[in-house]
């Protein structure tokens, strides 16, 4: 394997200037180790795709020009680099038509780095506007215009898959909002197909935590676009569960990650949803069912 590109004479203009501290060289490290681990673990490289024969799958790699989108970038290319993503990359920024929202600073840094972008310009801002009622947040709609947008680009350059930042925490929280708001046990997959069945949805930094991201990003200098610009974000409730973990992983240092690790380790016969395991079909001189052989059914 190759040694880090900042080892190398060849170096990416992404890692241009990364500290050389052995502090920062183990955070790399740990990111580009729980980002590969994500993408073997979950199959977002297709069998087949390191022939060199084979035609290489494309992939639309989603930039909001914040710590994760950022942290996103760099680790995909360090993997290119180490022929561990044998995938073609294009860069992507759909510009919402925020008021204030600096549509110069991703442009300018994807062509100093030397990374293929498109800029795409949709005013879905003042649809959000318009439909959302006074005093509600923007979060929903807005995410739901960008991520269609995101669609219709990724078909029309031949990308395979959408590639979003979403981090280790942010599955957490959508897990606990999904608990005490929707009433339901679910979060984040780091894998689907949309719902027209042509495209997947990756997120390769759900086993990446989200301070190692601001950490990364902050050491790197990259230039951060801030994620308030609409000044929806106060109140939310995405917000209020951030800071009920916070306080559990205060008083408990690693406890993000211990519940991170039982959203992997599901036990459908300990939980209450007969969809999932067969109660009713379950009897006193039955054989023991194994879980790990129980079809478990498609969930959107």
């Amino acid at each position: 394997m190759p040694a880090m590109l900042d080892d190398s004479d060849d170096i990416h203009p992404l890692f241009a200037g990364a500290p050389s501290t052995t502090e920062f060289k183990k955070l790399r490290k740990r990111i580009v180790r729980n980002t590969r681990e994500a993408i073997d673990h979950y199959g977002m490289i297709a069998k087949g795709s390191q022939d060199p024969d084979a035609p290489r799958p494309r992939w639309l790699v989603c930039l909001s020009g914040g710590k994760d989108s950022y942290t996103l970038l760099a680790v995909l290319y360090e993997l290119k680099w180490r022929g561990l993503l044998p995938v073609d990359l294009l860069a992507c920024n759909l510009d919402q038509g925020q008021p204030g929202f600096p549509a110069t600073v991703l442009p300018e840094f994807l062509e100093r780095m030397g990374v293929p972008h498109r800029i795409e310009y949709q005013d879905t801002y003042s649809i959000v506007v318009d439909k959302v009622p006074q005093g509600r947040t923007f979060c929903a709609l807005c995410s739901r215009l960008r991520r269609g947008n995101l669609y219709r680009v990724a078909r029309e350059e031949g990308c395979s898959a959408v590639v979003l930042g979403h981090h280790r925490d942010d599955i957490l929280e959508t897990f606990f909002m999904n608990l005490f708001h929707g009433g339901r046990l679910a979060t984040m997959p780091p894998k689907l197909v949309n719902e027209e069945g042509d495209l997947f949805v990756y997120r390769p930094l759900a086993h990446v935590a989200e301070a190692d991201c601001e950490k990364f990003v902050n050491a790197m200098g990259y230039p951060i676009i801030p994620c308030d610009l609409c000044g929806s974000q106060d109140g939310l409730q995405r917000q209020q569960v951030k800071q009920i973990l916070d306080g559990w992983e205060n008083n408990s240092p690693g406890r993000r990650q211990v519940m991170f690790r039982a959203l992997m380790n599901a036990r459908p016969s300990h939980l209450l949803d007969p969809k999932l395991f067969d109660f009713a079909g379950l009897s006193i001189d039955a054989p023991a069912i194994d879980e790990n052989l129980q079809e478990v059914p498609k969930l959107r």
